[in-house]
């Protein structure tokens, strides 16, 4: 079979993309989770008199801990298929990512499943990210200095 001819019988079977539909429930979503995020933060200072910039830390954590616990339970993947990426991209993704490759090994015990599995997709983001802030911040001591 010709690759034209199989790319036009793969179209023709191919869901129609809505791009703009998923961009503005992406946009909305995580305008949602920014809102609640600023929420947990506002009332962090508040009841408790924390400092904003604690009250930030308290937040990620918490956020980390409720991404973590919700994909573990299972229902994070049919929030995301809802909520789309705004509810990814934020450190949730992250913490999604290191708990599903954890938990998808976690019959082969601590060390062979869940320790050697767990950064299986968020090591490639460690490293990379790693990588890019020694270059950058090489190229602002070069250009400048620090400070």
């Amino acid at each position: 079979m010709r690759n034209t001819k199989y790319e036009r019988i793969a179209n023709n079977h191919k869901a129609p993309e809505k791009r703009l539909q998923n961009a503005s429930i992406s946009f909305f979503s995580g305008g949602l989770m920014g809102l609640f995020a600023e929420g947990i933060i506002q009332i962090l200072c508040m009841m408790f008199g924390m400092s904003r910039v604690d009250s930030a830390t308290f937040m990620i954590v918490f956020f980390i801990f409720l991404a973590s616990l919700f994909t573990a339970f299972g229902f994070f993947d049919k929030w995301v298929t809802k909520l789309k990426c705004g509810l990814l991209i934020p450190i949730t993704g992250f913490a999604h990512s290191m708990t599903s490759s954890s938990m998808d090994y976690k019959r082969e015990g601590f060390i062979y499943g869940i320790g050697s599995n767990m950064f299986k997709l968020a090591g490639n983001v460690i490293l990379y990210g790693v990588l890019s802030a020694w270059f950058f911040g090489m190229i602002r001591y070069f250009m400048g200095g620090i400070g």
